[in-house]
Parts: C-alpha cells; structure tokens; sequence
C-alpha cells in the first residue's frame, strides 16, 4: 500500500523554524527516522520510504504554502495514491500551541495551504493533521505571527507534539484515520 505524506510549508531559509513551517518539520522527522532522503524534484522536495510494508511518498511542495495543492494533486496522480491514503500536515491557529489533531475533512480554516489543496482537488474530504500554533498575536499581525520562530518557552512542547505528529503519521498509515483520530486526538 502506498501513501502521500504531505508536510505544509514555504521553501527558503527564512521561513525555516518558523510557526507556518511545523509541516515541513515534521515530514523531515519523519524522513530522518526512517532514513529518508530528500531530492528536488517536480513541484515538491521528494522522497519515499518503507514503513512495515506500506510505502511512504514523502513530499514538501516548493510552490509556497498559496499553491500547495498544485504538488499534492501532482504527486497524488502521478503515484496513483487514492486520496484516502493521503495526509496533509499543517501549522494552526485555531488550536492552542502544540494541540494536535486529525480530522478527515473540513474547509479551509483561512489557510491558504488548504485552501489551494481544496481548490486543486475540488472538494474538502481528505484528512489532514492539524498542528496548533496558538493565537497570541495582535489583530492585524496574523502573518507575522505565523511567519514567526517559535519563543523559547515554546520549544520543549514544539519539540514533544512533532514526536507525537510522526507516531500519528505512522498510525494513519498502518490502522487508519479513524483509529488514530480515536487513540490521539484528545490527548
């Protein structure tokens, strides 16, 4: 069985560390613990992995995040991965820091990640772990605040939830979303 492991982000050393990059943080993770190797290739940094008997197609577009959906629905195709088999790891304000969650469909939440991913797809159903980044910003300061780094308080618990995040990656891919959704979500 194969499965598309898509970690949101934006390509570039500025943005690395940064709130809007946890995607992108935890897929690298998850390549180093499985020995994974990165490599350019079409609209995403790509690499596959073995994971007990399931393949792993790992990407991180280099579209930038507003045109994330381009690589997903790229990489979905071209591998003939069905969309139940995909996931889509991104940052989210609408969660406390470090709050993880899966969810099989929903909009876009203001994303513009997701908002492309539905848009390419044309429809919302497909799961996505969601990575809480809090909301401590001023009105208007959005962006700043999730193109931000993390504080130093932050960092422990950052570091602790992306371990978590990987553990929910290879749940979703040996006993499904809604078992995992089951065993993670509220903790």
């Amino acid at each position: 069985m194969k499965y598309l492991i898509v970690g949101l982000g934006n390509i570039g050393g500025e943005y690395e560390g940064t709130r809007h990059n946890i995607g992108f943080d935890v897929i690298d993770l998850l390549a180093k613990e499985l020995n994974a190797k990165f490599e350019i290739n079409r609209h995403a940094m790509y690499a596959t992995a073995k994971f007990k008997s399931r393949v792993l197609v790992l990407i991180k577009p280099t579209t930038y995040m507003n045109l994330s959906g381009k690589a997903l629905k790229y990489w979905l195709t071209k591998e003939n991965i069905p969309i139940e088999n995909c996931l889509t790891i991104l940052d989210d304000i609408a969660l406390p820091i470090g709050k993880l969650r899966m969810k099989l469909k929903g909009g876009d939440g203001n994303h513009n990640g997701l908002t492309s991913i539905i848009e390419n797809l044309n429809h919302s159903n497909f799961a996505r772990l969601r990575f809480g980044i809090g909301n401590d910003f001023r009105r208007g300061f959005q962006s700043d605040f999730v193109l931000g780094r993390w504080e130093t308080n932050e960092t422990e618990t950052i570091e602790q939830k992306k371990d978590q995040a990987v553990e929910m990656i290879k749940s979703f891919c040996t006993i499904g979303a809604g078992r995992t959704m089951t065993a993670f979500n509220n903790k």
